[in-house]
């Protein structure tokens, strides 16, 4: 069922979304070239923002979890992918092992691990999960409400191997994002596929790095459409070294932001926006809070300088010291029961797999934070690839949701540059 939204769509996106269905055999045509040259990221999870004149995506995960959030009548989609990524890989495959965080004890988080070796189980692999806490030592039952549980084993390594007890998989699939770095028991794998790679974790992962490549992909998409590009990608910019306790690291900060808020305000003029423009500041990698700070004016930095001096954020002798990323924030239009609903869209290797929409009853339209968050399905079965021609845009729901899979798969298209860009056995990334 399509859930019920208050939707902004006109101007602008509403002209994109009519460009986009007109040219979807283009389209098409132009991811399936791209991925003959490029290897899709395994699985990933991306946050699409729809501003009514600007939709594009804020964040994408590549070690997912909420795979409980997708509904029944999407886990065919998955089930279908799954087969397809891992028959890419490893046509003999037989089993998989499934390697979730440590300390997974959110039942929430369980459900999503839970869920994910459904997927797999129904995609024809033996599935069994493998934890590499070392407080896990011998198997251990993990149980919540609604009677469901899941085994938990201890992840054994032999020479090149990994595996649990009595169980000896060719494929391990990581669902942890390594971002204290990559355990030695991982490294120097070489006879097992391990999805995603080692370099896909957030101690080598940049966001800034990441937006460059989403910037590429959404120029080249622009140009096959004839679209300004700003529609479906954030500007952004960053600010290397940034060290709380350092004046000019502030003082440099204050006119980054400042001179990306020209540029967005830029935008805005030429397309006759009234809204207030903003920029959202984030870690660069994923070792401290996704984001740090929500800024109109350079001035307001200030209120991010009070929250670190007062220990908020993790911090070095001189206080919080990190890459920071600017990105142009993009309003959340989309609204359910006057709460904001933020698009989640779910792919497993180049297919749409599902999604949901992430409902914020605590943020408002300019704030990405997650307090109070709940979680209502997308319709994606019926809309991914069969939007309904002949609608007006705005209107067909299935539309609007091929144009968050077209925004979601150009991410996923960035996170694959990406990758290839850092990975350690591969020749330099032009």
């Amino acid at each position: 069922m399509v859930p019920h939204l208050v939707t902004a769509l006109a101007g602008p996106v509403n002209e994109l979304e009519q460009r986009v269905l007109d040219s979807m055999p283009a389209i098409e045509r132009w991811f399936r070239l791209e991925w003959m040259e490029h290897t899709p990221v395994f699985y990933s999870a991306v946050r699409v923002r729809n501003a009514g004149f600007k939709l594009a995506s804020v964040e994408t995960s590549l070690f997912p979890d909420g795979w409980n959030n997708l509904t029944t009548e999407m886990l065919p989609l998955a089930v279908q992918a799954a087969m397809a990524a891992i028959e890419k890989i490893c046509p003999e495959a037989r089993n998989l092992l499934l390697i979730p965080e440590n300390r997974c004890e959110s039942t929430s988080y369980l459900a999503s691990v839970a869920q994910l070796a459904r997927i797999f189980h129904r995609a024809g692999l033996n599935t069994r999960i493998g934890s590499i806490d070392p407080a896990i030592k011998k198997p251990t039952t993990l149980a919540w409400s609604g009677g469901e549980s899941l085994l938990l084993e201890p992840v054994i390594r032999t020479r090149r191997r990994l595996g649990v007890k009595d169980f000896d998989p060719c494929t391990i699939l990581l669902n942890n994002d390594l971002r204290a770095g990559a355990p030695g028991i991982l490294e120097d794998i070489h006879e097992q596929y391990l999805l995603p790679p080692l370099h896909a974790g957030w101690a080598i992962r940049r966001r800034s790095r990441h937006a460059k490549c989403y910037e590429e992909v959404a120029k080249r998409l622009g140009k096959l459409l004839g679209v300004d590009p700003w529609l479906i990608y954030p500007l952004f910019d960053q600010w290397p070294g940034f060290s709380a306790g350092d004046e000019v690291g502030w003082t440099g900060l204050a006119g980054r932001i400042e001179a990306l808020l020209l540029k967005i305000r830029r935008k805005y003029k030429e397309y006759g926006i009234k809204e207030r423009p903003f920029v959202v500041l984030k870690a660069d990698h994923a070792s401290l809070a996704t984001d740090l700070a929500v800024v109109r004016e350079a001035k307001d930095i200030e209120g991010l300088r009070r929250e670190l001096q007062a220990g908020k954020l993790a911090s070095s002798e001189d206080g919080l010291c990190c890459d920071v990323l600017l990105q142009e924030g993009v309003l959340a239009l989309e609204r359910m029961n006057d709460a904001v609903a933020e698009p989640v869209v779910y792919t497993m290797d180049r297919h749409v797999v599902g999604g949901f929409y992430r409902v914020c009853t605590e943020a408002g339209a300019g704030e990405p934070g997650s307090r109070g968050a709940k979680f209502v399905p997308l319709a994606f079965e019926q809309g991914t690839h069969l939007p309904q021609f002949g609608m007006r845009p705005g209107v067909s729901g299935p539309n609007r949701f091929y144009m968050y899979g077209v925004v979601a798969r150009l991410a996923l298209l960035a996170a694959s540059y990406e990758l290839e860009a850092t990975d350690p056995d591969a020749e330099a990334y032009e």
